[in-house]
């Protein structure tokens, strides 16, 4: 016989950890999350009902699969995954965990969430994030969405923090963590990288490309009284 482990009976859901990336829907009206993991094709709901991702027919988290939602008990276990590359513009989420679950030493598998707040990093230039912006990659029917600001998301598909919290809905809140304002970035891109060598260096460059568009306007020039001649 195979032994049972104890049942827990919380008196209110456990709190856990996760990172994801946010989607957005291809006709804009819906928000919601895809996975890092083996779950990450099946984007979902703030507040949603894991499935097997194997199609099996059974309830998450079943025992002998891997089925089920997913996270950690700490904070800093969840938000060290951001450390890696490819999970460097996920957000880093605070879930409910409801239904039926597996505690495990690090974490639980579970079968229902409801995701609480959700943390954006900052923008890939170094600002604050002020906003969700197209991330290039999606999934079929969702836009997948990284932090950024408003000026390195321009010409992109984007939606505020408190929009996609208002998309996304069940009382999420979507808020944003590191980085710096976007006017201090904006100095110190042209006030730390233009020395007095760079600003020679410039000087030059911007001569030489005046140098030869005067010597261009010089022979359109001749060639216009050239032409005024022989009319």
């Amino acid at each position: 016989m195979r032994p049972r482990l104890p049942a827990e009976r919380p008196t209110e859901p456990p709190t856990g950890y996760k990172i994801a990336h946010p989607v957005l829907s291809q006709d804009g009206t819906r928000a919601g999350f895809t996975g890092v993991s083996l779950g990450g094709a099946l984007p979902y709901g703030v507040l949603d009902q894991a499935s097997c991702v194997y199609g099996r027919r059974h309830r998450p988290p079943a025992r002998l699969c891997d089925c089920g939602f997913h996270c950690v008990h700490e904070r800093t276990a969840a938000d060290a995954l951001r450390c890696t590359a490819e999970h460097r513009t996920a957000l880093l989420l605070e879930v409910s965990v409801l239904g039926a679950y597996i505690r495990f030493e690090r974490g639980f598998r579970y079968a229902r969430q409801r995701v609480r707040t959700a943390t954006a990093g900052p923008c890939a230039c170094g600002a604050t994030a002020t906003l969700l912006a197209d991330a290039g990659w999606g999934r079929p029917g969702w836009r997948a969405l990284a932090p950024g600001c408003a000026g390195c998301a321009r010409g992109r598909t984007s939606v505020t923090l408190a929009e996609f919290a208002r998309l996304a809905g069940e009382g999420l809140r979507v808020r944003a963590d590191g980085g710096v304002p976007a006017e201090t970035v904006t100095e110190l891109t042209t006030g730390t990288e233009m020395g007095v060598p760079e600003l020679v260096a410039e000087a030059a460059l911007l001569q030489a490309r005046l140098d030869w568009f005067q010597s261009q306007l010089a022979r359109l020039g001749d060639r216009g009284t050239g032409g005024a001649g022989k009319g």
